[in-house]
This record gives structure tokens, sequence and C-alpha cells, in this order.
């Protein structure tokens, strides 16, 4: 039997991590979005023709609703140069105050449906072509590749290709049909990220929850907190984050409601045996081992997302270019009001340090 971590008790709590910020010259840091998208129009002319791309969107067309879908669809298209074009985004980089941003293909390519050489294909192609559109900018753009989840197998193989591609990890969703990010199976994913330093970038796409959230976009605005703090609760709860302790999980939208939560997670973690047998310390001692991007859309939260998991571990982000972001990231980062250490620490800081290669 694998021995496993002694557990704190219920009173206690790991001491924080007193270690300087990752940048000490954080207020001359370049400013760092690290949630920004690409549209890769070879992905979807790859699956095109594929009969599971209809199922996948008769699902996406029942939680969301055809509301949301009527604005989306128009949404989407008009910005698709931004999300094409390396001048164009270039400029309106220039125009929010951003000088590097970490690109990630959009959720929409994820394509969890597909078989296993149709993912193995799509990994490839995504990689090699967010790739090709940060090296046209490789002092302002780098980038994350796509790893299948619906074939754990194939995830380590898909981090490798982004690693050989000089990106800088993967993005991933929140679960994958069947399974989610606390199953075994993906043990040796983690392992490999944690091993090489990779970035993971969590970013949900669609919400279990399904019709209950086909009005008013809830499926994006209630769906993907749930989301990101459900799959995060799987980490935590797990002890994924006890046996790698050293990934480099970033969370977009702030984690979700899980960060200014986390005090119910911890008192069940010490009422229930249930709840407390997976992990060996307090849930929210967890959130100083993660990263969380600054996209929640409130001064307010922002200011206790900071308190809550620590300056140290957010990072900038504007969900660049959908209509669920900010065209001013750093703009609404000052609207909170942080002090001025960590206000340049979120705005680059923190994420130069975490970007730059060994």
């Amino acid at each position: 039997m694998t021995a496993q971590p002694p557990r704190a008790t219920a009173g206690s709590r790991p001491q924080r991590d007193t270690r300087p910020s990752p940048s000490a010259d954080a207020h001359t840091s370049p400013t760092v979005d690290v949630h920004a998208h690409i549209l890769i129009p070879e992905v979807e002319a790859l699956v095109a023709d594929l009969p599971g791309l209809a199922e996948a969107r008769a699902l996406d067309a029942r939680r969301n609703g055809p509301a949301a879908l009527a604005v989306s669809g128009p949404m989407v298209r008009e910005r698709v140069p931004r999300l094409t074009d390396v001048r164009l985004r270039l400029a309106a980089m220039d125009a929010q105050g951003v000088d590097v941003q970490l690109v990630s293909p959009s959720p929409s390519h994820y394509h969890y449906w597909a078989d296993e050489d149709t993912a193995e294909k799509l990994y490839r192609l995504a990689g090699e072509a967010t790739a090709a559109h940060c090296a046209q900018a490789p002092d302002r753009l780098r980038g994350l590749g796509l790893a299948p989840l619906q074939h754990p197998e194939q995830a380590v193989r898909a981090l490798e290709h982004a690693l050989d591609q000089d990106l800088l990890g993967v993005e991933i969703s929140s679960h994958a049909p069947g399974r989610e990010l606390s199953d075994p199976v993906y043990e040796p994913f983690w392992q490999r990220a944690e091993e090489t330093g990779a970035i993971l970038f969590l970013h949900p796409f669609g919400c279990t929850l399904d019709e209950r959230l086909d009005q008013w976009y809830l499926s994006n605005t209630v769906g993907q907190p749930t989301e990101n703090a459900v799959a995060l609760s799987h980490l935590i709860f797990s002890g994924v984050l006890d046996r790698h302790p050293e990934l480099k999980i970033v969370a977009a939208h702030g984690g979700g409601y899980l960060p200014t939560h986390i005090g119910r997670s911890d008192h069940a973690w010490s009422a229930r045996s249930d709840a407390g047998a997976g992990c060996a310390h307090r849930p929210s001692s967890y959130l100083e081992r993660i990263y969380f991007d600054s996209l929640v859309h409130d001064p307010h939260v922002l200011r206790e997302l900071v308190r809550a998991v620590g300056a140290d571990r957010v990072l900038l982000g504007s969900d660049f270019s959908f209509d669920m972001g900010t065209d001013d990231p750093v703009g609404a980062l000052r609207a909170a009001g942080l002090s001025d250490p960590d206000f340049h620490a979120v705005r680059g800081g923190n994420a130069a340090a975490l970007l730059r290669k060994d």
C-alpha cells in the first residue's frame, strides 16, 4: 500500500509560503495577459464532416438555448479577425496596455467527443497553429496547446507535443465525458506536467447543468464559475495537489465560486469523514498552490480573491477577445484598489516569472 501524507488536524493549516514574490522587480515587469484566445479555422475544418459534431452541437444548443446562440454567432464572427490576425491582435494589445499574451485555443476547439485518431490530429494541428501564430511576434506572444482529456492515454503525448512546439503547456476543460479531473487515469498526465514545469490552463467549456441554464446566458454566467469550482474541488479533495504539489495550474475566471466560498469546503473537511478522506490539509490551503486569473468582473470580488489566495497567485486575464471578457484588463485591476506591490504583481510580475522558461 502506498503511504499517504500525514493529515493535518482539524484545526490546523499549513504555514503559508513566506518566500518573496516570484518577481522582485514587479514594478518594471511587462504587463502580461494569461487569458487570451486564438481561433483556428483548420481545427473546425478537420471535424466539419464528422458525425459526432452534429451531436455535440445539439448538446451545446440545449445547454445554451436559442437566444444565446442567436447572440453568440454574430459576436464570434465579428471577432474572428482579432482572433486570427497577429497584426490586429498586437494593435488591440497596444490599446489595452498589454505587453505579452499567453495565447490558448478557443475552448470551442476541445471537441472531446472526437475519436482517438481525430483527437490526435486535432491536438497536433491546434498546437502547431498556435505556435505558428505566436512565432510571428515571439517577444509578445507565448502559447498553449490542447490535451484530449477524453483519451487519457493521449494526454501526455499531447503535452509533449505542445512543449516540442515551444509552447508553455496545454489548455484543458473542467472534465471530459464520464471523467472528472480526480480520475486516477490522469495521474501520468499530472506527473509529466509537474516534471516538465508545464502550465495547465483550466478553462471550462459547457456546463453539465444543461437545460437548467438555457435562458439569459446562465450557461456562461452561472455555468462557467460552477464548472471551475467543481473541477478545482476534484483536484483538491482527491489529493491530486498532495501528490503533485509543483503543478502549475492556472484557473480561468478567478477559479469561479471556489476561492470566495472556500470556507464551506473547509467546514466539510473538518466536520465530515467522507469530505476529509482524500486530501491531507484544509481545502483553503491548496489555493496557495494554484494560480487564478483576475477576470471576475467585480473589484470587490477581485480584492477578495487576492485576499483568499494571495497576491502572488493572481494573474491578469482578459478572455481576449470575447464579449464575456474585458477590453481593459489593467483598468479592471486598478479598480480593485490593491496596494501598489500587489497591483504590479498581478499586472505582470507573477506571470512574468511563471512564463519564464528555466
